[in-house]
């Protein structure tokens, strides 16, 4: 009983080292681009026919790429991988510098920039975060991503509920997983988690919304978790949610 038991011990210390290990440890690009009225396409059609490709030759791996359902402000938003920030330093030296995507910009940008304005963040993948896997020609869903500033000192409390509770019940309701991430604080210091969900649409993402805080698993998760901390972990007004539709040319749909 007792080699039994220490051999069972030793293989769930053996598991927790692999599953320790296959953490995914790229480093996650998001990047909004905010195009000037009328340019959009023009944009679209510029990642579709040579930025994706360039991307690629670069080194940098494409995740996702989308469009807000509502699109008042002109914007793609991609998702991007890279081996570490070293690897994602060298790729974004050398593809501005490509004789290619200099040609491809210029002919682009004949009538004037597509681009007004850029943001970008730099992401490390929770230890929760799923496998990312092309579903290229798959039927296109509706995603959501949604921005999670963390209430002082209670993102690590943030990350145990959904560690422990919230993916779960994502899944029990119907949602569909692509990724969660913290972004490099910025200068405000602030801590976020940043994730990305999958709904087959609007109606069916409403849908489980409603199930999923109806359910008493997540409003026993989310009663502890808040008693817990002295008060709810995401900060005023720190939550933001954009439905999205993924590009033709984005290999997750």
């Amino acid at each position: 009983m007792k080699t039994f038991t220490t051999l069972a011990a030793l293989l769930a210390t053996a598991a927790f080292v692999v599953a320790a290990e296959s953490k995914d440890t790229r480093v996650f690009e998001m990047r909004t681009y905010y195009a000037h009225p009328g340019k959009l396409d023009d944009l679209n059609k510029r990642f579709r026919d040579h930025t994706v490709r360039l991307f690629e030759k670069h080194g940098m791996e494409n995740i996702g790429y989308w469009t807000p359902i509502d699109n008042t402000n002109n914007t793609l938003i991609y998702v991007l991988a890279h081996k570490s920030m070293e690897a994602a330093a060298a790729s974004w030296k050398s593809f501005p510098a490509d004789p290619d995507w200099k040609s491809a910009q210029k002919a682009s940008e004949a009538n004037g920039p597509l681009v007004k304005k850029v943001e970008r963040s730099y992401m490390r993948a929770t230890d929760y975060s799923p496998e990312i896997k092309s579903s290229q020609g798959a039927s296109p869903r509706v995603f959501e991503l949604r921005d999670y500033t963390a209430s002082e000192g209670n993102l690590a409390a943030l990350d145990a509920r959904f560690r422990d509770h919230t993916v779960k019940l994502f899944t029990k309701h119907g949602m569909e997983h692509v990724g969660y991430w913290h972004p490099v604080p910025g200068k405000d210091g602030k801590q976020r988690m940043v994730y990305i969900l999958a709904h087959k649409n609007k109606e069916a993402a409403a849908a489980s919304w409603i199930a999923f805080r109806k359910d008493p698993d997540w409003v026993a998760a989310k009663d502890a978790s808040e008693k817990k901390a002295g008060g709810s972990l995401t900060a005023s007004n720190g939550v933001i949610s954009i439905y999205m539709a993924p590009t033709d040319y984005s290999s997750t749909k």
